[in-house]
C-alpha cells in the first residue's frame, strides 16, 4: 500500500491496538522506513517487529519533524498527558487520527491546535484483522487525507464513515462495545445448556463454536442476518420455539435497546 503522505506515519502507542495496526500496515506493504513509533516501552515482540522492518522507534517526540499522519493509539485516560508534547509534530499537511474512545476532536484541538483530524472507533477484533471501524473526519480533512486514513484503518477490517462526530458515540455503543455483548451471549448460552443437563465444559464448547461458526457464516454469506435466521428456522420446530421467547415483546430487542442506549449515554458522558 502506498503512503503518499506529506511526512512519515507517526504511531503513538504500540500496545495491543497500535501494535495490531502497525503489523497490518507492514503486512499491507507500507515500508517500515515510512513509520515512526513513539512508545516509552514497547514489548519485546513489538520492538522486534519495529527493528526487523526498519521502522524508527523513539521514546519521545523528536524535534524538527512533521508527521504526514499522526496516529494516536493510547488509552483515553493518557491523552491529556500524551498530547501536549506532540504538538510540534503537527504541520499544515498533517492529519491526526485518534482511536481513543471518548476523546473528542475539540479536546485534541485544544492540545494540538487546529488541524485535519479523524476520530475513529475500532473494536477488539481489529487485533486479528477482523474488526470494524467507525470514523468521522472534520472539515479540514482533504479527500486525499481521508483516502489515506481509510487505507490505514482498513487493515483491521471494514471502515464506515459517519456524518457527525456525535454518531461516533452510537458506533461505540454498537460495534465498539459490541464484542463484549457477543461474548456474554456465549456465556448465557453455555449456562442455559448447563441448566438443561449438559456438562459445563461441553456446554461452553458448544456455545463458543456455535457463535463463532454463525459469525463466520454471516461474514461469508451474501444474505442478511434476518434471511439467515429464517433459513435455519423450521415452522413449528425447536428453533422457532426458542425464537418465540427471544423475539417476544419483552425479549431481546427491548433489552438491546436499553443496553445500547446506556452505552451511548456513557460514551457521551466520557466525551464531555
Amino acid at each position: 500500500m502506498s503512503v503518499n503522505a506529506a511526512g512519515p506515519i507517526v504511531l503513538v502507542g504500540a500496545g495491543n491496538m497500535g501494535g495490531a495496526m502497525l503489523a497490518g500496515w507492514l503486512k499491507s506493504g507500507i515500508a517500515g522506513a515510512d513509520v515512526l513509533v513513539i512508545d516509552p516501552g514497547p514489548s519485546p515482540a513489538m520492538a522486534k517487529l519495529i527493528a526487523d522492518n526498519g521502522a524508527r522507534h523513539e521514546t519521545t517526540a523528536p524535534a524538527g519533524l512533521k508527521a504526514g499522519v499522526l496516529f494516536l493509539a493510547v488509552k483515553p485516560q493518557m491523552m491529556a498527558t500524551v498530547l501536549p508534547p506532540l504538538k510540534g509534530l503537527v504541520g499544515s499537511e498533517t492529519v491526526v487520527v485518534s482511536v481513543a474512545a471518548g476523546t473528542t476532536l475539540g479536546f485534541m484541538q485544544s492540545h494540538l491546535g487546529d488541524a485535519a483530524m479523524v476520530r475513529a472507533m475500532p473494536n477488539t477484533p481489529a487485533m486479528i484483522g477482523r474488526g470494524v471501524t467507525g470514523a468521522f473526519a472534520n472539515g479540514a480533512v482533504s479527500s486525499a487525507q481521508r483516502d489515506l486514513v481509510h487505507n490505514l484503518l482498513k487493515v483491521s477490517g471494514p471502515v464506515e464513515w459517519v456524518e457527525t462526530e456525535a454518531d461516533i458515540d452510537a458506533v461505540t455503543a454498537v460495534s465498539g462495545s459490541g464484542p463484549a455483548y457477543v461474548f456474554y451471549l456465549v456465556e448465557c448460552m453455555a449456562e442455559a445448556g448447563r441448566k438443561a443437563g449438559l456438562q459445563a465444559d461441553l456446554a461452553m464448547r458448544l456455545a463458543r463454536e456455535t457463535v463463532a461458526g454463525a459469525g463466520e457464516l454471516l461474514h461469508q454469506s451474501p444474505d442478511d442476518a434476518s434471511k439467515l435466521r429464517q433459513n435455519v428456522t423450521s415452522p413449528g420446530g425447536t428453533t422457532a420455539a426458542a425464537l418465540s421467547i427471544l423475539m417476544a415483546d419483552d425479549g431481546m430487542q427491548p433489552l438491546f435497546d436499553k443496553a445500547i442506549a446506556a452505552a451511548r449515554k456513557r460514551a457521551e458522558e466520557l466525551a464531555g
